[in-house]
């Protein structure tokens, strides 16, 4: 059986057994090599960048990183900042918000990946996920609270439907 250039030991090592307990690498990407990357691990590195984005715009915003005043706030020490306000207010919520969901997001991701269980409902859940937080952001940022609630909804459905796909 194609093992990816391992040897026995390190597909029974990496986790990789079939139903007669016989070792081979079943995973379209072998945990040990990972060498190709699918729909779900791009979504991974997409919602990371876009989370960072978040951050860094939040950042810039209470700042007012474009001005030069905002800009030698924002290279400072960011020591004795006022409470953020408005939209820095709601950009920096915007974006604890996501961080926080990035975690639960990745874990699912992951899991599905190594134990092999990137189905289409996992990725389908992964992409709901991901767009719904796009449009979380702009929604957030407007203060539209209603609506915001609802997109926030619909991004944790896609966690479900992923959480749902590997049980």
């Amino acid at each position: 059986m194609d093992r990816g250039g391992l040897e026995p030991q390190q597909c029974a090592a990496a986790g990789c057994v079939d139903a007669a307990g016989g070792a081979h690498c079943a995973l379209s990407i072998h945990p040990l090599q990972g060498n190709a990357m699918n729909k779900l691990l791009t979504l991974v590195v997409y919602m990371t960048v876009f989370t960072w984005a978040c951050v860094l715009a939040a950042s810039m915003i209470r700042s007012r990183g474009w001005t030069p005043e905002g800009m030698k706030v924002a290279l400072g020490n960011r020591e004795g900042l006022p409470e953020p306000s408005g939209l820095a207010g709601r950009a920096e919520r915007a974006a604890r918000n996501t961080l926080e969901n990035l975690p639960l997001f990745v874990a699912l991701a992951l899991v599905a990946q190594v134990a092999g269980a990137v189905t289409p409902r996992v990725e389908l859940g992964a992409e709901i996920f991901f767009w719904a937080r796009v449009v979380y952001i702009p929604v957030y940022w407007i203060g539209i609270a209603g609506v915001r609630t609802g997109v926030w909804g619909v991004s944790i459905a896609g966690l479900a439907m992923m959480a749902s796909g590997l049980l």
